[in-house]
């Protein structure tokens, strides 16, 4: 195993726990700048999530409408109601997004999409980089406000939905995740997404805030307008 995924693996659960891990319900907030573009304003108030952490599966409540849930797989989305029937639903959901900029507005299921593998990704992580299909290198550190960040380069495969396939994740001297650099392909945007206030669950460390900010040529610009806020409330292991 590369040593700085280990020490991140270890400072966040430790791997022998994340085995018997078989579901995470998550009580969180979503706004920001991106849903106001893509037509959403109030972005993902006050939903849970139901996240399968060792595959793609996520399902949402309540997601575009009360008594309604949505439903992430990588090859199909779909929203039913509180009995299971359908509603609507899209196969081959990331193809739906060509063609689409950052001002390019969202249909339910382009927002649905986006969240799930989003999210998937953010709640398996660091543990999703120990796929072996998931390649990835210790580059050179880096300095922020005083602090050294040691990070990890990370090359996805196609069969992982992820914002792109190049990616960068900076932990700290704990392995703890600070920041993760990637290019949002279906939504338009270069982007830092910068993780704080970590808290223990059931034996598990996350982030409870998380803030996505446009990076530039200059860095991330923290000024900016927020992309993304994230708010965890709680999360259940179990």
């Amino acid at each position: 195993m590369n040593q700085l995924l280990d020490l991140a693996v270890n400072a966040h659960g430790g791997l022998e726990f994340w085995k018997n891990v078989s579901r995470l319900d998550v009580a969180v907030s979503i706004s920001g700048s991106l849903w106001r573009i893509k037509g959403y304003p109030a972005g993902l108030p006050n939903v849970r999530m139901a996240i399968d952490p060792h595959q793609p599966s996520v399902s949402i409540t309540p997601f575009s409408g009360p008594d309604r849930i949505g439903h992430f797989e990588p090859d199909r989305v779909w929203i039913s109601d509180s009995e299971g029937r359908l509603i609507e639903e899209r196969g081959a959901p990331r193809d739906a997004f060509a063609g689409h900029v950052r001002a390019t507005p969202w249909d339910y299921l382009h927002q649905l999409y986006f969240a799930g593998y989003a999210f998937w990704n953010y709640f398996t992580t660091p543990f999703l980089l120990l796929r072996p299909d998931v390649e990835k290198t210790e580059i050179e550190p880096h300095i922020e406000n005083g602090n050294t960040w040691r990070r990890l380069k990370v090359k996805f495969p196609e069969t992982i939905p992820t914002h792109c396939a190049d990616q960068i994740f900076y932990f700290d001297e704990k392995g703890i995740l600070q920041r993760i650099d990637y290019v949002i392909d279906v939504a338009g945007g270069i982007a830092a997404h910068y993780c704080f206030d970590h808290q223990a669950f059931d034996g598990l460390a996350f982030p409870t805030l998380r803030r996505v900010v446009e990076r530039t040529s200059k860095g991330p610009w923290l000024s900016g307008p927020t992309a993304v806020l994230v708010h965890i409330e709680n999360i259940i292991v179990s």
